[in-house]
C-alpha cells in the first residue's frame, strides 16, 4: 500500500513539474486570498455557535420539482440543492473573488491556465455513507450541460473536456485560446450530485425524489405547495471545516409556501413563522403596529448588506416590432415616475436602480474615460454618439412640471420614430396601429405593483399610449416568459458581485432565441457580445472593471428595460429567540449563521 501511494505521489509530482502546475489551497481570480491557509473559520460567523432549535420562514409560489437546474417543472426555490448538496468550493462574503475548500481539499492550476484540477477530500461523504468521487463530479457537470437549462451550455462553454485522473482527482480542460479566468471559480461552485443516485432516473425530468446529498441538511418531509422541512445531519462530514464552522446551526429548517407576501406578515405576528423579510415599504413603515412588536417579542431590523442589488425592472420583449426602435423604448420610460412612487408609496426607503450592475461599485458614471474609453472607442462606428457625450441617466420627476416636460420629450421621441396622435391615440403612421401593450406581473408579488402601475398607466394615457396590467399565476408567468409570450414583464435578474459568464446568457445574442434562457429581452447586439467577452477574458482587475463599466454604459444607452429600485438594507422582522454574529461585515440576512438563544 505504501509503495502504491509513493508511486502515485511521484507521478503527481512529475506531472506538476512537467506542466508547471501549482497545487493551491484556494482558487483566486487575482492570485491572492483574504484568509491564510491555516484559517479556522470565516470572520462573520460565531465558531462556537450552539446547535439546536428550529427556524420557520415563508417562501412564495408553488413547486413540483427538487431540481432547479432543468427547464421543466417549478423548483422548490433551490432550497433542497443549497442545503443538501455540497459544492467543490465556496466563496466568503468578504472575499468574493476567491474559492476556499469544501468537497475539494486542494486545487491545481497550471501556468498556461489550460485546465483546472480538483483534488477531492477523502473524508467527503454522501448522506448514505458513500464517498464523493470524481465520477460524481463528472456526472454533475455533464448533466447540467446535456440536460440542464440552456443557461449551462453557455455558462460552461469554454470547457473542452473533463478528465478523471483517479477517484479523487478530476480536471476540466479548457478550449484552446480560452482566457476565461473566472471559469475555474464557477466550476468550483457547482453543486455535486451522486451519480449512483441518478442511475435509473432522468436528470431532465422533474422529480420529487429527494437527491442523495452531501450537505449539512437532509430533506426530512414535505407537502407539495405547502411546506418543505430539512433536518440537520449530525454526522455532516464537513461540520468542522473552516468553511463550515459556525454555520447551519438549527436542527430543523422549514419553509412554508404562500401565494401572497402580505399574508406572511399575519403568519409572523401569529407565530406561525419565525422570521420574514419585508419587501413592501408601506408595510414596513405602517404594518407592524402590533402588540407583539411593541412588547419586543418580534424585532424589526434593517440589516446592511454588500450584495449586488437584484436588477428588478420592466423588461421589454425586443422581439415585438413595436419595441425595436430605441426611441419608443425611451419614450415609454420617460412616463415612469419613480420619484412619486418613492415619496408616496415607499416612504422614501428605496434608491433607484441606475445600472445593470447595481451596488457592485462598477456602475457606469459620468462620461467614459481612461481604459473604459479606450475599449468603447474600438466600437465607435457601431455605437450611438450619445454613449460618448451623455452621462447615463434616467428621467427625473421631482415636480409635476418635470413630469410634463418628460412627457413632452416622450412625444417628440415618438414623432421621430414615426408615430403621432390619431384620434387621441399614439399611432404608427406607417402601419396605422396604435401603440398599446400589456405588462405581466407574477401574482405572488405583483399585487403590490398595482399602486405603482396606476400613475404609469395614467402618464402613458396622456400621450396616447394604452397600457394594460395583468397579474397571473406564478406557473403561468414562468411559462409565458420561458416561451417569450409577453409584451413587457415585471422581471428580476440576480446580479453577481463579480459579473462574468452569466452575462452571455442574460444579454448575449446566442441565447436570445433559446426558449427558457435568461435573455428574456431577446437582446441581440454585437457590441454587447464583444464587451461580454471582454469581461470574461479580462486578465487584470483594471481591465475587468473597465469592461464591466463599458458594458453597463452600452446597455443603459439601449433603453432595453426600465429599471426599478432597491433597498440598501434587508428589512427583516423575527421573533426574539435568535442570536446573530457580531461582525463589521455587511452580511445582510444570513440565517445560516444565526442560532437559538439559550432557553428559547
Amino acid at each position: 500500500m505504501k509503495s502504491k501511494f509513493l508511486i502515485f505521489f511521484i507521478s503527481l509530482l512529475w506531472r506538476n513539474i512537467a506542466f508547471a502546475t501549482e497545487v493551491k489551497p484556494y482558487l483566486s481570480l487575482y492570485d491572492q486570498a483574504v484568509y491564510p491557509t491555516d484559517f479556522s473559520h470565516f470572520s462573520y460567523v460565531n465558531p462556537d455557535a450552539p446547535k439546536g432549535g428550529r427556524m420557520v420562514m415563508p417562501t412564495y409560489g408553488t413547486f413540483d420539482n427538487f431540481n432547479p437546474f432543468i427547464f421543466k417543472g417549478i423548483s422548490d426555490g433551490g432550497y433542497t440543492v443549497s442545503l443538501t448538496l455540497d459544492t467543490l468550493g465556496v466563496t466568503s462574503l468578504d472575499d468574493i473573488s476567491t474559492v476556499y475548500p469544501l468537497l475539494a481539499k486542494a486545487f491545481e492550476y497550471p501556468e498556461d491556465k489550460s485546465y483546472v484540477g480538483f483534488i477531492l477530500d477523502e473524508r467527503a461523504r454522501f448522506h448514505n455513507g458513500q464517498p464523493v468521487l470524481a465520477d460524481d463530479i463528472i456526472f454533475s457537470y455533464k448533466s447540467l450541460v446535456e440536460k440542464g437549462q440552456p443557461f449551462y451550455k453557455v455558462y460552461y462553454a469554454d470547457v473542452d473536456r473533463v478528465e478523471k485522473i483517479n477517484d479523487y482527482h478530476v480536471r476540466f480542460h479548457f478550449k484552446k485560446g480560452s482566457q476565461n479566468r473566472e471559469l475555474p471559480l464557477i466550476l468550483a461552485q457547482m453543486s455535486i450530485y451522486s451519480a449512483e443516485d441518478w442511475k435509473y432516473r432522468d436528470f431532465a425530468e422533474p422529480s420529487l425524489t429527494p437527491p442523495q446529498g452531501s450537505g449539512p441538511y437532509v430533506l426530512d418531509k414535505f407537502d407539495v405547495n405547502k411546506f418543505i422541512q430539512f433536518k440537520r445531519n449530525p454526522d455532516y462530514w464537513a461540520k468542522d471545516l473552516p468553511t463550515r464552522k459556525g454555520m447551519f446551526n438549527f436542527d430543523e429548517l422549514r419553509y412554508d409556501y404562500y401565494q401572497d407576501t402580505t399574508v406572511t406578515l399575519q403568519a409572523l405576528l401569529a407565530g406561525n413563522v419565525d422570521a420574514r423579510e419585508e419587501y413592501i415599504a408601506k408595510i414596513w413603515a405602517t404594518g407592524y403596529n402590533n402588540d407583539v412588536v411593541k412588547s419586543g417579542k418580534v424585532l424589526k431590523k434593517d440589516i446592511e448588506h454588500n450584495n449586488a442589488a437584484p436588477l428588478q425592472n420592466f423588461a421589454y420583449n425586443l422581439r415585438r416590432d413595436k419595441f425595436k426602435d430605441k426611441r419608443v423604448r425611451q419614450a415609454i420610460a420617460m412616463a415612469f415616475n419613480f420619484d412619486w412612487a418613492n415619496e408616496n408609496l415607499f416612504y422614501g426607503q428605496y434608491a433607484r436602480i441606475t445600472s445593470y450592475f447595481p451596488n457592485t461599485g462598477m456602475e457606469a458614471k459620468g462620461l467614459p474615460e481612461g481604459r473604459e474609453l479606450e475599449i468603447l472607442e474600438q466600437y465607435k462606428n457601431q455605437l450611438d454618439e450619445s454613449v460618448f457625450t451623455q452621462e447615463p441617466s434616467l428621467p427625473q420627476h421631482p415636480t409635476p412640471q418635470a413630469t410634463r416636460e418628460n412627457l413632452k420629450q416622450a412625444v417628440n421621441l415618438l414623432k421621430e420614430a414615426g408615430y403621432d396622435f390619431v384620434k387621441g391615440k399614439m399611432t404608427n403612421l406607417k402601419t396605422g396601429e396604435p401603440l398599446e401593450f400589456e405588462v405581466l406581473g407574477n401574482s405572488a408579488n405583483g399585487s403590490s405593483f398595482t399602486r405603482v402601475m396606476l400613475p404609469f398607466i395614467a402618464n402613458l394615457k396622456k400621450i396616447g399610449i394604452k397600457l394594460k396590467f395583468r397579474n397571473i399565476e406564478p406557473s403561468v408567468f414562468k411559462n409565458r416568459l420561458d416561451n417569450f409570450d409577453f409584451d413587457m414583464a415585471i422581471a428580476g435578474f440576480n446580479v453577481s458581485r463579480m459579473p462574468g459568464n452569466e452575462q452571455m446568457e442574460m444579454w448575449g445574442s446566442q441565447s436570445a432565441d433559446v426558449k427558457g434562457s435568461y435573455n428574456i429581452l431577446g437582446l441581440k447586439n454585437p457590441v454587447v457580445d464583444n464587451l461580454i467577452k471582454g469581461v470574461i477574458n479580462a486578465q487584470t482587475k483594471e481591465d475587468y472593471e473597465a469592461y464591466v463599466r463599458a458594458l453597463d454604459r452600452v446597455l443603459l444607452n439601449g433603453w432595453y428595460l426600465i429599471p426599478h429600485w432597491y433597498s440598501p438594507t434587508q428589512r427583516v422582522a423575527y421573533w426574539d429567540k435568535f442570536e446573530q454574529p457580531q461582525t463589521e461585515i455587511k452580511t445582510g440576512f444570513l440565517p445560516q449563521t444565526w442560532w437559538m438563544k439559550e432557553g428559547k
